[in-house]
């Protein structure tokens, strides 16, 4: 029966990038419903959890006063809960608290602003898992302390796992979901075969082919300093905050690719260990399941 299946893909725009599904299913399949079920789960991932927009459930919960209840809906819960989890685990390296400090240097939706970064380098800081508290039976969570949350981290895989669910849902039994770096795949190819994917050299400025591999039923994640950044003087700023100091990371590896059952934990470990370096991150990896395939460091000049 496989025999009769064929390539089919899709994408669309979502969270300032472009999601893609390519699947394998009968020739004649109509792809125009398939492609508003793929475009409604990543819409609910944005709408939810975008901080460019003003009025998602994030941002108004970012709003909330500290100490009251807020209701969210189920995906945002379940992506909070996942990156507490993970923020605990990291001692802090993976932490959603940063959504000050990710706006005052430019990598939000406003400009850079130099009063809004000295206040990012100065603020005392504690860790999301120690003043977010969630009630998963209410679907709830509340503050207690000011935070401003931002799910940069980890949204993004957590859509590519909302495309792989709306795939199996539409009965597909073999697909790759991708956003930017992250993909998962849903089984394997129809003749057996894994999915063949490739990953960049981490240089700024160039598009070649560091490295491939075939992946099948997994989820991966790839995180470095080379394609979202900000420039200051001859410095290329990475957009990983470090928790530790309220800014761009200063020293990290030039990329982190994770492999993890789910894409949202395979994204959240990813930025961890660039935050952790090598040894503490493979650590925390492996601690939570997961395993570390490419770790690129920066070549000397």
């Amino acid at each position: 029966m496989s025999t009769n299946l064929a390539r089919h893909v899709l994408n669309g725009p979502t969270m300032g990038s472009r999601w893609s599904v390519v699947f394998f299913a009968p020739e004649d399949i109509d792809l125009i419903p398939l492609q508003a079920r793929f475009q409604e789960a990543v819409d609910l991932v944005d709408d939810q959890m975008s901080t460019w927009k003003p009025h998602s459930d994030l941002m108004r919960f970012n709003a909330a006063s500290v100490g009251q209840w807020h209701l969210l809906p189920a995906a945002l819960m379940e992506v909070l809960a996942e990156a507490l989890t993970i923020g605990c685990a990291s001692g802090g390296a993976f932490e959603i608290g940063m959504g000050d400090a990710v706006r005052a240097w430019g990598f939000g939706p406003t400009a850079p602003s130099e009063p809004a970064i000295r206040a990012a380098l100065q603020k005392t800081r504690c860790p999301a898992h120690e003043v977010l508290e969630l009630d998963i039976t209410q679907s709830r969570a509340r503050k207690h302390a000011e935070i401003t949350l931002d799910l940069c981290g980890i949204a993004k895989g957590y859509g590519v796992d909302r495309l792989i669910r709306t795939a199996q849902a539409l009965g597909l039994n073999h697909a790759l979901a991708s956003i930017d770096g992250e993909l998962r795949a849903l089984g394997t190819q129809p003749d057996g075969r894994g999915w063949t994917v490739a990953l960049e050299k981490p240089e700024i400025g160039t598009r070649a082919i560091h490295s491939m591999f075939e992946i099948e039923n997994i989820a991966l994640a790839t995180s470095g300093d080379y394609r979202h950044f900000v420039k200051l003087g001859d410095r290329h700023l990475a957009h990983t905050m470090d928790p530790a100091t309220g800014g761009p990371l200063k020293q990290s590896p030039a990329s982190v690719t994770v492999l993890a059952e789910s894409c949202m934990r395979a994204d959240a470990l990813a930025s961890a260990v660039m935050v952790l370096g090598e040894a503490r991150g493979r650590a925390l990896v492996a601690q939570l399941g997961a395993e570390i395939v490419t770790l690129a460091e920066h070549c000397e000049a």
